[in-house]
């Protein structure tokens, strides 16, 4: 079984399964396992009024807080098959069901609490770094998933992407270049709409200082920031120059 006081000693191998590093993971469990406690305090697993002492009864495969965060992480990180999440964790398919839905509002309350969830409003990203003087380097990217296929065939069409011949889901993130962390997740669109089209529809409010890399997906996206820098494609080679060097779009007033 996937173990967390073993996997914590393998930083590559936590961070690949969960998206986390030892010291982030360290981070999110003491808020996540207090909150874990308060939803069990007065109410079982079942919903129902509890009638003894938390930790009571019967112990499961996810006995500390530490397996459940692990097994939620994976879960988000992964995204497997439940049967396959169950053999990883040893639980039936059913209680790997119940975890799922039992643990994930669980994870959203730890995150909003750290203040670490990306924001979903295109209006109030730019009240975010409205404190900070100094350039933001940001970088925008279109991120798809595969889906199952659609049974009708108009919404076949529509998540179909022929770039990655497949059928998806698909998102606009912006992420600050120097810490990694996603300051913005846009809505879920069909796989088939354009990065770029994306971008326009959410209507994204940037700080005024921001420099805003991005990739020929977002060719022609001009916000108000105060650079947009996108790499150019060598003609010799066809490789990409440095996104320094080789700067298009247009450059604004900081205001």
């Amino acid at each position: 079984m996937l173990e967390y006081k073993r996997l914590k000693k393998q930083r590559r191998k936590l961070l690949a399964l969960t998206g986390l590093t030892p010291k982030e993971f360290s981070m999110l469990l003491p808020v996540f396992s207090e909150l874990y406690e308060q939803a069990r305090a007065d109410i079982t697993q079942s919903g129902t009024v509890r009638q003894r002492a938390a930790g009571g009864g019967r112990k499961g495969q996810l006995r500390t807080p530490e397996q459940k965060l692990l097994f939620i992480l994976v879960y988000q990180k992964a995204y497997p098959l439940q049967a396959l999440l169950g053999e990883v964790f040893e639980l039936s398919q059913s209680r790997v069901n119940y975890w799922v839905h039992h643990l994930l509002p669980l994870l959203k309350q730890t995150l909003e609490a750290l203040e670490v969830m990306p924001e979903r409003r295109p209006s109030q990203f730019a009240h975010q770094e409205s404190g900070k003087r100094e350039a933001i380097e940001l970088i925008i990217d279109g991120t798809d998933r595969r889906r199952q296929r659609p049974q009708s065939p108009e919404r076949q069409a529509l998540h179909y992407s022929g770039k990655h011949k497949a059928h998806s889901d698909k998102n606009v993130v912006v992420v600050h270049a120097k810490t990694k962390r996603v300051g913005y997740l846009s809505q879920t669109y069909a796989g088939k709409i354009h990065d770029k089209k994306i971008a326009d529809l959410e209507a994204l409010c940037y700080p005024r200082t921001a420099i805003l890399y991005k990739d020929t997906g977002f060719q022609g996206y001009e916000p108000s920031v105060s650079q947009t820098r996108q790499p150019k494609k060598s003609r010799a080679k066809g490789n990409y120059r440095g996104a320094r060097s080789g700067t298009t779009g247009r450059s604004h007033a900081s205001g």
